[in-house]
């Protein structure tokens, strides 16, 4: 699964997109200097979502939505299409 692809699960799942989480944890207080454990647990027990999904989550709410190249343009399931996720829905998600 892609990085992307993650995202796009947790927003299916929740009904909130990855920029809402942003601010809801922004909300919370949450932070670059927090703990992702913490950010994790947050996630897992106040929106039910599996350690995988909420992990995804955790990078976006602690380090933005730039990833490695590693996996950019590469084929198969666990490609993405850019570096850069797209964090404002899936539906309007122009790399989709």
């Amino acid at each position: 699964m892609s990085f992307q692809a993650y995202l796009d699960k947790v927003e299916t799942q929740t009904g909130l997109t990855p920029r809402q989480f942003i601010e809801l944890a922004a909300a919370q207080g949450f932070d670059q200097t927090t703990k992702s454990t913490v950010v994790l647990n947050w996630l897992k027990e106040e929106y039910a979502l599996g350690h995988g999904h909420a992990q995804a989550m955790v990078h976006v709410i602690l380090k933005g939505p730039k990833i490695s190249d590693k996996h950019v343009g590469k084929p198969g399931a666990h490609g993405d299409k850019s570096d850069t996720l797209w964090l404002d829905g899936k539906d309007t998600n122009p790399n989709a």
